[in-house]
């Protein structure tokens, strides 16, 4: 039996994790983040796929993709976050198929300047998760692999 896929996806400057701001996002770059993910994904039954993008476009397409292919996501959206309209689209047809999405950050958004405490994908996730670094990746997967088994 193959192990239910999930995919977590990672937006603008995400690609730069160790090096940008380093004190906020910490000092473990992109390549690590792929790596905890796939070994926390292995030890709950899952099958992981971490993506970046800093295109809006190529996001929104890996929601709809998620989508087709039923498949559960965890969203980093980053700086689309506070303003993508299109991405919260994206994400609503996620959660309108039944699928989890569950918003991660690494910092915690509400802490830090103001631009960054409105969420427009939010009130569309089916949870959200801040502030914890690379660990809300793991609640996340966690969260997802619960409920997946009681589905």
């Amino acid at each position: 039996m193959n192990s239910p896929r999930v995919v977590v996806v990672n937006g603008p400057n995400l690609g730069r994790l160790g090096v940008r701001e380093p004190e906020v996002y910490g000092h473990q770059d992109l390549e690590r983040l792929r790596e905890l993910c796939s070994d926390w994904g292995s030890e709950l039954g899952l099958q992981v796929e971490v993506r970046q993008s800093d295109d809006e476009a190529e996001v929104i397409h890996w929601m709809h993709q998620a989508v087709d292919e039923s498949t559960p996501v965890v969203l980093n959206p980053a700086a689309f976050t506070h303003y993508s309209y299109g991405l919260a689209d994206a994400a609503a047809q996620v959660t309108d198929a039944g699928l989890t999405l569950v918003e991660v950050h690494i910092s915690n958004p509400a802490s830090r300047e103001a631009f960054r405490r409105r969420s427009v994908i939010s009130p569309i996730a089916t949870g959200t998760i801040t502030g914890f670094g690379f660990e809300g990746y793991h609640l996340a997967l966690r969260a997802i692999a619960g409920g997946l088994r009681k589905a």
